[in-house]
């Protein structure tokens, strides 16, 4: 055995079964060494490896198996670099193991570059890693194995190790000594002080959850039970989409500055949240985080102190702590007090005025434009939605119309897993996101939902899908181009489109022609048409198709934030429950009724 050969014995200890690669002279020996340890599935591109190596750890859990991606020296580990970031923005445990030239012929800055592809891959990725370090020589398992477990612990985030070629051939290594198998369960070992907290929620006239992807699935099982035994509403972010069905009692949609408006407006008028696994970024409060849940005391849950400390929004309450294990402490805290068994929820008039926004507020806003030859994409992700099994694997893109689409009018059900990388927010996220998902759960059907655009970016892993056969059903937004760029061009510079389509330059292929290529199945949604059979009969077919959506290049997203002109003539972008286009009065006045005496949240 060499010192690869037993790194990998190491690998398949700690869980993992999947090696996502791209081949290279720099990793030979880790290669070989994986070839008969893992099943290991190549790439055509790096940056596809390790957005598939993230969705595969995403979708399989902390207690499922586990995928590492290995690629060469050189442009193989700045060809991942944006698949690290992903990882690092969310974090999820991502491990990368990069090739390098031999300890010898490093340049350790002297020169510019000494050994064939050289280049300091742990400069490069080091910002974007919880740990990134380089391997020149063996080193001991414990040692390896403690720098693995970074990945997990507390906040988790990727783990790059970049391994000299000399020391994947070496022979002549420290003995494994016995070292401990290391949990996947991200540790957290403070004690989170949440005493209080479940007494100030029982005094909440208008409670509100927010549960974010720092829950994790099984977590959110106890947390949604308890959450509705209590009779709380519950709202989730973006990466906790999946933590709670639509059809839940206690659903509280998805709010977002690109999120559902009868969600926005929800939030908007609690008087008491508690925000848990998310860092309250800006996406989710809106860039006037100033006037994020203006009326209400917010109680932040998070494992991050620099999350809590950043001063937007301002919390009433932080709690640096594990949100798994610090939610149940307060909603429990909160039962014990109530003794909720004996009556009914104290809030089951705020659920109900929940209800009755979003009856009054649809997913499909009327002011939305499109031609009739084209399809509605709203129609259609509604359609989709009711279409969809429960055990299915929902991977929405990234970025642009189909994304944002997918967050505000998916109709999610209990079982459904639902992965997207919102905060890198880059194209090209599907296709890869979706093949790692697919290895992950081999007996569960893939629906990826992308743009044309986006998807051009990694349609060369049409070959890995098709090569292995995998049960992923692709719906392609067909637009001619970058529906959210076209947008931005026509809404602040009147039109004056450069390289958001076709029209102006954008290269974008035949997807028909393209699939026959790589013998995928293919076909196009007919506008004139009812949406539904047409989906069930697509969904039937077991294997890899892709549906072409023809979407309208012209089509609006509605309802969205925008800025407004204030009293002194500044610019100030819109609180989350101002969504354009704008509510009539009569309209405000029904839902928005907990902030209409103060006109300045509603209108200017």
């Amino acid at each position: 055995m060499n010192y690869s050969d037993e790194v990998c014995e190491w690998l398949v200890e700690q869980g993992f079964t999947h090696c996502f690669f791209v081949a290279g002279g720099n990793i030979m020996h880790m290669l070989n060494s994986a070839r008969t340890r893992f099943k290991c599935v190549p790439f055509v591109h790096e940056v596809a490896c390790g957005i598939a190596t993230e969705y595969f750890n995403e979708v399989s859990g902390p207690n499922g198996r586990r995928a590492f991606a290995l690629v060469t020296a050189g442009p193989g580990i700045t060809n991942i670099l944006t698949a690290i970031a992903g990882a690092f923005l969310e974090s999820r445990e991502l491990l990368i193991i990069g090739g390098q030239v031999k300890s010898s012929d490093l340049s350790r800055g002297e020169v510019r570059q000494r050994g064939i592809q050289e280049i300091d891959g742990v400069a490069i990725a080091e910002p974007l890693c919880t740990v990134a370090i380089r391997i020149e020589a063996p080193i001991h398992k414990a040692e390896f194995l403690s720098i693995l477990h970074q990945g997990s612990e507390s906040r988790p985030g990727p783990v790059f190790i970049e391994f000299c070629l000399n020391a994947q051939a070496a022979n002549d290594f420290p003995p494994a000594a016995s070292a401990t198998l290391l949990s996947r369960q991200p540790t957290f070992t403070r004690q989170a002080d949440t005493a209080g907290v479940g007494g100030q929620l029982l005094k909440a006239a208008r409670p509100l959850l927010l549960v974010g992807g720092g829950v994790s699935r099984d977590g959110a099982e106890i947390i949604i039970e308890l959450a509705r035994t209590l009779g709380i509403p519950c709202a989730t972010t973006w990466n906790g989409a999946d933590r709670v069905a639509s059809n839940d009692p206690i659903y509280a949609g998805r709010p977002n500055t690109w999120g559902m408006r009868w969600a926005n407006v929800v939030m908007q008028q609690t008087d008491f949240l508690i925000a848990a696994g998310s860092r309250l970024g800006l996406q989710q409060t809106g860039f006037n985080w100033q006037q994020f849940a203006p009326l209400a005391k917010i109680v932040q849950i998070d494992v991050d102190s620099r999350e809590l400390n950043k001063g937007h929004p301002i919390v009433f309450r932080s709690v640096q702590a594990d949100a798994n294990k610090a939610l149940p402490a307060i909603l429990l805290e909160a039962a014990n007090i109530s003794e909720f068994s004996s009556k009914p929820s104290q809030w089951e008039e705020w659920l109900e005025f929940i209800r009755m926004v979003r009856n009054e507020l649809p997913l499909e806003e009327s002011a939305n434009q499109h031609s009739p030859d084209y399809v509605d994409p709203y129609a259609f992700m509604t359609s989709l939605s009711h279409n969809l099994d429960s055990d299915d694997i929902i991977v929405p893109c990234s970025s642009g119309g189909a994304f944002t689409v997918t967050m505000q009018a998916l109709l999610n059900k209990t079982g459904q897993t639902i992965v997207t990388n919102k905060g890198l927010a880059s194209m090209g996220y599907g296709l890869s996101g979706g093949i790692g998902a697919a290895f992950a759960k081999s007996d569960s059907r893939v629906i990826i939902i992308e743009g044309d655009g986006g998807f051009a970016q990694n349609l060369q892993e049409l070959g890995t899908l098709s090569r292995n056969n995998l049960n992923v059903k692709i719906f392609l937004f067909s637009n001619e181009g970058y529906a959210s760029i076209r947008m931005t061009q026509r809404n602040y510079f009147g039109g004056a489109y450069l390289g958001c389509d076709i029209q102006t330059g954008l290269g974008l292929p035949n997807w028909e022609i393209l699939c026959k290529a790589y013998q995928i199945p293919c076909r196009s949604l007919d506008p004139k048409l009812p949406l539904a059979p047409q989906l069930a009969s697509a969904l039937d077919v077991p294997g890899p198709e892709m549906i072409i959506v023809p979407i309208d290049p012209e089509q609006t997203y509605f309802p969205k934030i925008t800025s407004r002109i204030t009293k002194n003539g500044s610019m100030e972008s819109n609180p989350l429950h101002l969504m354009s286009p704008e509510l009539d009065n009569e309209l405000i006045d029904k839902v928005l009724p907990f902030l209409k005496n103060n006109k300045e949240n509603i209108n200017e």
